[in-house]
C-alpha cells in the first residue's frame, strides 16, 4: 500500500502543564506537517505517549487530526497490544477517515516468532484497513525474523511494516525478499537516509514532528536519488537527532517544538524531563536548524 511511503511522523501529543491534552497545540502541529511537506501523519505511536492516554482521550486525539487533517493527508493510527483477543473491541467503532493502522508486535509476554504470526493474522481478521507491522525490539524484548515479515506480508491487508531493529542486514534482507507492493520503513530517524538509499520506502519519524520542512526534504531528496541533497539534511539532522533520543522519547523533540511555539514540554509520569544541559544543547541546535529554514 504505497500511500505509506516517504516522510510519515509519529504525533507526539501536546499536553498544557497541568497535564490535560492541549488541543490547540495539536491542531498547530498538524497544520505544520501538511505545510512542511510530511506525506503522512500516525496518530497514536509510542511517541503520542499512548499508554498513558484513555480510551476517551485516544479518540479525541484521533477525531481532531482528522478534523485538522480534512483529508489532505493519509492518516495512521496505532492499535496495538500483547493481549491478542482483546484488540478486536478496539477496531469495532473507529471513525471514517483513518487509511490504515500501525501494530506493534507483541511486547512484554515475548511470542515466539509462530506466536507473532498468529498474533498479526489475527489482527489483520480484526479489520479490512491495511496495516503496518510495527517491530522494534528495544520496546517489545522480542525481534521479528525476516522470515516473520515475510510471512506476514502475503496477509492481503498487511502492507508494510516499520522497521526499528537497528538491524541493517535483516532490513535489508527484508527489502531484498518483500513481494511486490510490501513497503519497508525505518523506524529510525538516523537511518532513513541509508535504507532508502538502499531501497526503503519512507520513514515514521520523530524528527519530523520538530523540522518537517529539513527532514522531508532529506527523504524526498533520498527517494528521487539526489544523494548529495539528500546527505546534506541528514548530516545537518543528525546531532538533533541523536539529541532527541539521549534521554528518552519525546522529552527531546518536545523541547524543539516547544521553541517553535507550539506547546509546552509537558510529558506524562512516567516520562520525565530532561536534563538542563540537554535542553541548552537542543535549544542550541534548534536555533541553529530553525535559523537555516
Amino acid at each position: 500500500m504505497m500511500k505509506f511511503k516517504g516522510s510519515g511522523v509519529a504525533l507526539v501529543t501536546p499536553f498544557h502543564a497541568d497535564q490535560s491534552i492541549d488541543f490547540d497545540g495539536l491542531q498547530k502541529l498538524v497544520e505544520l506537517q501538511i505545510q512542511g511537506g510530511t506525506d503522512f501523519l500516525v496518530v497514536q505511536g509510542t511517541t503520542g505517549e499512548s499508554p498513558t492516554l484513555s480510551s476517551e482521550e485516544k479518540n479525541k486525539v484521533l477525531e481532531t487530526v482528522i478534523e485538522v487533517n480534512n483529508g489532505k493527508l493519509p492518516i495512521v493510527y496505532g492499535i496495538g497490544g500483547n493481549h491478542t483477543n482483546a484488540l478486536e473491541a478496539a477496531f469495532k467503532h473507529l471513525p471514517k477517515g483513518i487509511d490504515g493502522i500501525l501494530s506493534v508486535s507483541p511486547y512484554y509476554n515475548k511470542p515466539i516468532q509462530k506466536g507473532i504470526v498468529a498474533h498479526f493474522k489475527a489482527v489483520a481478521s480484526f479489520t479490512d484497513l491495511p496495516i503496518i507491522l510495527y517491530n522494534v525490539p528495544g520496546r517489545t524484548g522480542s525481534n521479528m525474523s525476516v522470515e516473520t515479515t515475510l510471512e506476514l506480508s502475503e496477509v492481503a491487508n498487511i502492507v508494510a511494516v516499520k522497521e526499528a531493529s537497528g538491524n541493517m542486514e535483516q532490513i535489508m534482507d527484508i527489502i531484498r525478499l518483500r513481494p511486490s507492493g510490501f513497503a519497508v520503513l525505518s523506524g529510525d530517524d538516523n537511518l532513513t537516509m541509508p535504507l532508502i538509499a538502499a531501497g526503503a520506502d519512507g520513514v515514521i519519524s520523530v524528527v519530523a514532528n520538530a523540522f518537517p520542512e529539513r527532514f522531508s526534504q532529506m527523504v524526498h531528496a533520498s527517494m528521487a536519488g539526489d544523494l548529495r541533497l539528500a546527505k546534506e539534511a541528514h548530516y545537518d539532522l543528525f546531532s538533533i537527532t541523536k539529541m532527541f533520543f539521549e534521554e528518552g522519547n519525546p522529552g527531546g523533540v518536545k523541547v524543539a517544538l516547544a521553541m517553535r511555539g507550539l506547546m509546552t514540554e509537558t510529558m506524562r509520569m512516567p516520562l520525565y524531563p530532561i536534563s538542563d544541559h540537554l535542553r541548552s544543547r537542543i535549544q542550541t541546535e534548534s536555533q541553529r536548524l530553525l535559523g537555516s529554514l
